[in-house]
This record gives structure tokens, sequence and C-alpha cells, in this order.
């Protein structure tokens, strides 16, 4: 086709492909496109839009001819959207010159994109505009074509090996030109100081664009991060993060939720929460999100550790270093710290309590662990020893020092309210400990705070702005800046950049955040005790079984009130993991933050009496009142998560207790009755019966008298009110209407009449029996009853 036919379907062709903005056309639906499921159109897709397909080569020749498309601003995420309908143009590189007015009669502001942008655009807002597609079948996120393509462009745009490949061109010899700088639309005014982007800066003085290659390598490398990035990231601004954190601002947010701001603060908390919900609230990141931007993590690690080493002479770094290795030095601090720690916060604050937190928290370490990314040969050893962090990280980890230690401070308050006898709960407290109990990360962690800590003179409000935001102004590689040495300036600027100048550090080694872990420290105590509990109580059951378990006739005490676990359903497997995971939790905790014998000791007496003498739980944590025992927040907590519980019984009548799942509802009923006539008629006598000295008195009294009954309704009112009038001597006939004594008659009938015995002699023979019985329960037993019984 012409290139003028071409221009006209490609907005049609990309938005067939991804789907429409507005989410109404899903396109391929990438997302959910798996080889195992359907393999040809896994197949042809990938291969459509592979780096070097079709797709792009269509892309290139139009990047040719300098075609420009419109974006909507409308659909950008929330800060940018805001900040260009409020004319400010944003700090990121990649808006700028793109804005214009709207054409005669259209609505709102757009973006003239380049063609490689507006296709890159259009595949990374599709991971956010399709969360409803439609989903027949489970779909593992990292298997869709969506993910896969992803992995392509990074390792193909972002290379950790050699440089970028070059564009295909249809002119032999040629190349396509980058794009040319354009006058602003619209007058904006600007975040901060412009500087010359990487691309001007290398092809500023060139007669030619097509004469250095390496503008087009690093022009798609660093258009393809800032997209992704913004795209992924860029749903809260730092501005808006901070304000956030303001007590003021919170309290208002709160009363607003309470609907109490538009009783008694009118109009001013309730547009202040109106502007934070715009930014704060209205986006919630999918667990397949999250899942991508931890790939993109992962290889701008592996991306930024393949730079070369650098020449010892300064003159000779300044000629010989490509674009590509200035762009390696600096993409996380300058593209993707800022966003993500606030994406981080984000989902440390608003992510369920549950399993699928998983991802976020695999997401974090990944990006804490830079050295699981470098290439670096090990030594080959018979028992695999933990790896001992290098010191060569230790400036990477004290200007990432807020994502450690606050955000490790969040995981803390978020693993304090949940079950941690849950296997997967427990496994990610295994896996944040592991990941910190490296060997000398918290010395490296340790020390970032104390040069955080130094006393400091006095540090000029604007230069500290001007040095902790990297992504002020156009592009990364601007003039060079000095190099700082003195490290505990670079710790502050990255704590107040990302925090503001009032913000109050919370040490994490400091007195209150051991207290915390003192606190999960002890959750994990009882969480294994509960564990332990759970398995002995699974295992005694499975001991216990009956014939009649087949029959879901399962011996069961009437009184019985046991509370059970999700390991009940899960196996001894499970819990046996629960167990490992949550020990060698509790054994890192100690090495990071050097615990005690004597604390352990000690927390384990304030824990560890969950059984007392007679093996028996504890009573959920109480405090004593006029009104009798209330509990306290931690007795919530504890019944809440199954970690103790009341040993609730039924202490009325047993005749009038709810009808159980193993008695026939209408034998219950009639027997009741029969048993009432009975007794009402033959009360006088069962009483004279029961008063007798002699052996009938004692067989009287130790089956139609219930002693532990009649010792509540003498001292309880309550339990006086709530049972029948006669709670003298009685006869029960209600064990008649169990499932398993009528199978059990059953069966001695079906027995008898093998030997030819009929209904009136086995009935006889029955009462024989049970007479016996009474009267051995009777010599060995007066005075108190057995369960079995």
């Amino acid at each position: 086709f012409s290139l003028k036919e071409l221009h006209g379907i490609f907005p049609w062709l990309v938005e067939s492909i991804f789907g429409s903005l507005d989410g109404i056309i899903v396109g391929w639906n990438l997302r959910c496109l798996q080889g195992r499921t359907n393999p040809n159109e896994y197949s042809v897709a990938l291969d459509f839009l592979d780096p070097s397909g079709p797709m792009m080569k269509l892309v290139y020749k139009l990047q040719a001819e300098e075609y420009r498309y419109d974006f909507p601003v409308s659909y950008l995420p929330g800060p940018v959207k805001a900040s260009i309908q409020e004319q400010v143009l944003p700090e990121c590189s990649l808006y700028h010159n793109k804005v214009q007015f709207p054409s005669s009669g259209g609505l709102g502001l757009n973006l003239a994109l380049n063609p490689f942008e507006y296709y890159m655009f259009y595949f990374a807002i599709s991971l956010i505009t399709q969360k409803n597609s439609p989903v027949t079948h489970h779909v593992s996120p990292s298997n869709s074509a969506y993910f896969v393509l992803v992995d392509t462009y990074l390792k193909c745009f972002l290379p950790t090996e050699g440089s970028v490949l070059p564009p295909p061109s249809s002119n032999p010899g040629g190349a396509i030109p980058s794009p040319t700088p354009r006058s602003p639309a619209v007058p904006f005014s600007s975040y901060g100081m412009h500087h010359t982007s990487l691309l001007k800066r290398h092809i500023a003085h060139q007669p030619s664009v097509n004469a250095d290659p390496a503008s087009q390598e690093i022009w798609r490398s660093e258009t393809l991060l800032q997209i992704f990035v913004e795209m992924w990231l860029h749903h809260y601004s730092l501005e808006m993060y901070q304000k956030m954190q303001s007590p003021h601002v919170k309290l208002e947010v709160l009363h607003y939720r309470l609907s109490i701001s538009s009783k008694h603060h009118g109009s001013p908390a309730q547009s202040s929460y109106q502007a934070l919900h715009a930014y704060q609230e209205s986006f919630k990141p999918t667990e397949e999100h999250v899942l991508v931007v931890r790939l993109l993590v992962k290889h701008l690690h592996a991306f930024s550790n393949s730079l070369k080493p650098e020449p010892l002479s300064p003159s000779a770094h300044s000629h010989t270093a490509s674009p590509l290795e200035e762009f390696k030095r600096v993409v996380i601090p300058r593209f993707v710290q800022e966003k993500l720690y606030i994406f981080l916060q984000h989902c440390f604050g608003h992510w369920p309590l549950d399993a699928s937190f998983r991802a976020v928290l695999e997401m974090w370490l990944s990006y804490l662990q830079p050295w699981r990314y470098a290439p670096e040969k090990l030594p080959q050893s018979a028992e695999p020893l933990p790896r001992s962090v290098s010191e060569k990280w230790a400036a990477f980890i004290q200007e990432n020092l807020l994502m450690y230690t606050k955000l490790f401070v969040g995981f803390l308050n978020r693993a304090l309210r949940t079950d941690l006898v849950s296997p997967k709960n427990a496994l990610m407290v295994f896996r944040v400990a592991k990941v910190f109990a490296q060997p000398n990360l918290a010395e490296m962690i340790l020390k970032g705070e104390q040069l955080f800590l130094e006393p400091e003179l006095v540090i000029p409000h604007r230069q500290h702005r001007l040095f902790m935001s990297p992504t002020l102004g156009g592009s990364f590689l601007s003039s060079r800046s000095p190099a700082v040495t003195d490290a505990s300036f670079k710790v502050k600027s990255h704590v107040y950049s990302l925090e503001g100048q009032d913000f109050q550090y919370k040490q994490m080694f400091g007195t209150e955040v051991r207290n915390l872990v003192l606190k999960l420290a002890q959750l994990i105590c009882q969480a294994q005790q509960t564990a332990k509990s759970i398995s002995d109580h699974s295992a005694e059951t499975m001991a216990t079984q009956s014939f009649f378990s087949w029959f879901r006739f399962t011996p069961s005490d009437m009184n019985g009130s046991y509370t059970g676990n999700d390991l009940d359903e899960i196996g001894q497997d499970s819990i046996k993991k629960t167990d490992e995971y949550l020990e060698k939790a509790l054994e890192y905790l100690c090495q990071i933050f050097k615990l005690s014998e004597a604390q352990l000791t000690q927390m384990m007496m304030k824990c560890g009496t969950a059984q007392d003498e007679n093996g028996k739980k504890q009573l959920p944590d109480c405090i004593q009142s006029e009104n009798g025992l209330i509990l306290t927040p931690l007795g919530r907590y504890q019944i809440i998560n199954g970690l103790r519980r009341f040993e609730v019984q039924y202490q009325g009548d047993a005749e009038l207790q709810p009808i159980r799942s193993y008695e026939n509802a209408t034998l219950v009923r009639l027997l009741f009755r029969l048993s009432s006539v009975l007794n009402e008629r033959f009360a006088d006598q069962m009483e004279v019966l029961c008063s007798r000295e002699d052996f009938v008195g004692r067989l009287c009294r130790y089956h139609l008298i219930n002693p532990h009954l009649v010792q509540k309704i003498r001292y309880s009112p309550v339990v006086r009110d709530r049972t029948s009038q006669n709670w003298g001597p009685r006869i029960s006939l209600r064990f008649l209407a169990s499932y398993r004594t009528l199978i059990s008659l059953l069966m001695i009938y079906f027995l008898a009449s093998w030997f030819y015995i009929g209904p009136v002699g086995c009935t006889f023979i029955i009462l024989i029996g049970y007479f016996l019985y009474a009267v051995i329960m009777t010599f060995f037993f007066e005075g108190r009853k057995p369960h079995e019984h």
C-alpha cells in the first residue's frame, strides 16, 4: 500500500490489536492469549508484533515521513492529565512539544505522537484499560502473549549485551529519522528547569540525522522506557503523595469517608478529598499489572548492571562512553525510583490483606536485590551458602534507603494484621525475613540510617530540591552533574525528595520498629502453637474415625464447639510447611535485629502459655470489669485469627438443645413428647426411687439425674430460666433419635435373624444387655459420667 493509505489505516489497526482506550473494543486480547490454549493464534500474534515483524516495519515506514497521530490527554494517567489540563508542563520529556489544542469543533486536548510513540502508548496502556476483558479459562499472566511481548521489547530496546538493533529500512543504506523538535502549541509553565535531552545533545550539531545511528537507538530506548513507566507507574504525583502524608489531610479524608465532613467541615474538606481521590483512590492495580512491573524492574536491574567498568582516566571516559552506556548509568534513579516508590506505597496501603499481595511483595524484593541480576560468576561449592551482599552495593542501598526501611515497616504493619497460620501468609513473612537476613545487608542499611541522622549545617532549599529530583526537565543526559562525595547529603536528598522536608524518619533499627518486630515474633509463636494444635486435632480425628464416619456419623460431643481453621482442609503437609516457614522467619528476624535469648525467652513466656496444665488453650486476652470479662484489642485479634477461643458450651437442658445433624428431627420431637409424658406421670415415683440409699437408688440416681445440670440450675438463674420446670429425676429418650443408635439397632436385629431369633427375643436380649451395662456403670462410675457414656 502507499504511505498515504497506510497512514489512514494505522490508527484503526492499532486499536484493532490493542483495543480502544475506553475498553469497549477488546482487540486481540493479548493478555488472555496463551500458547497452551491457542497455539496458532499465539505464534501468529507474536510474529506479527515482533520488533522485526510486519507491524514494527509499518511503524518505521510511517516514521520516515514524520506522520503524527492524536492521542487524547483524557486517557493519560491522573497526574499528567491534571497538569496538562491546568497548562503546567509535566517534567517528563515524553510530553514536551506534543500538546495541541483541539481542532475546530473538537473536544479536549491531544498529544501529537509519532508512529513509534503512538504504537507504544497503546501497547502499554492496554494493560490498564482492558481490565474487564472476558476470560473463559484460567489464565497465567506470565504465559500470556502480552507478557512475552513486554519481555521481547525490553530485550530488544534495552539490551544487556551489545547495542540496540537498527530499525529495518525500506531504503537501502538509509535510516529512519528521529522526531524533529516541534514548537509548543500551548503556552506552558514548567515544574522545574529544562535540560537538553539526550537526543538533542547527540544530533543538534549533526549535519544529517541519518549520520549518527547512536541517536536512533537512544531515542527508541528512552522513549520505550518513559512510556512504560508513565503508563504503569505514574498514577500518583509526588506532590499529591506528600500531601497524603500530612496528618491534617488524612483527617480530612477520614472525615469525608465517615460522612462527617459534609456536616461539620463544609466544602474545603470535601474538595480536598475529591482532589486526593482523583490521584490516590481511583487506580487499583491488578495482580497482572504488578507482575508486568516486576518484569520491568528485573530487566532494568540487568540492563543497569551490564554497564561496562569506567576507565581510570576521566578524560577517556568523556570521549569513549557511548550514549547507551550513559543511559545504563542513570536509568533507575532518573526514571524509575520515585514513581516506583510511590506505586509501592500505594499498594502496601491499599492492597487487600490476602495471599494476592505476594505479587507486590516479590516486585518489591526484586527491586531491593539488584545483585541478583548482576553478571557475576559464583564459585562452585558443594553446599550453597548464604551469599553475602558486596560493599559495592552500599551506594545503591543508601540512595534507596526508604525502599528498604519505610516499606519494611509497612510490611510489618500488614503482617501484624494477617493470619500467620495460613501457609501463604507465613511464606510471605519468611520471604521478607530471608531477604533482609542476607549477610551484610542489615549492616549496610544501618549505615545508611546513620548517614541520614548525621547532623548537618544548612542545606539550601533550592539546591536540595534540584539535586534530589532526578526527573527535572527533559531527558536524563544533560551536562553531567559534578560528583557528590558527601554520602550523607545523598541519603538526605533521597529521603527528603520522596517524603518532603518535614518528614519524620522512623528508624528501622530504632525502638519503635523493634517493638513491632517483637510483636510479630510473638504472633509467629502463637501461630506455630495454633498450627500444632490444629495438627494434633486433625491427627486425633483421623485416629478415632470409625466405620460410621463413612456415613458422616462421626462421634461428636454434644457440647463440642471446635472452631476449625483453613488448615483443616489443606492437610498435614501444609501445616508442616507453615511451621517451617514461621520457624525460619523467626530465626532470620533474630539475626537481623540481634534479638537475644533472654528476649526470646521472655516473649515465649508471654505467648508460650497457650496451653495450661490440662493441655487446654488459654482464653483470649481479656480484662476484668464490673460487667465481667471484656476483650482487649489483642484478644479480638486472637479470636479473629483463630489463635485462641472461648470454650462455648451448651449449658441448658440437654433435651432442649438444637437438633443435631446426626439426629432424626421427627424422632427427636416424638421422643421428647413421650419422655415428657412419662416424666410428668411418674415424677413422684422416680423421686422416691432416687431417694433410696440401696443399690436401686444408686442405679436410679446415676441414670435419671444429671448432677452437672442440677448444680448449674442451683447457682445460675440464667440457666434456671432456660431449663424446664422439672429438673429432678427424668427419663431421656433422645439418644434413640441418633442415626448411630438406629443403625446399631438395625444391625443387631439383622444379626439376630441369622440365628433365627425373633423380634421379641431380640428386644429382650437388648434390654438384658442394657441392664447389665447400667449395673456396671453404676458400680464403677457413680457420681460422674464420662463423655463415652
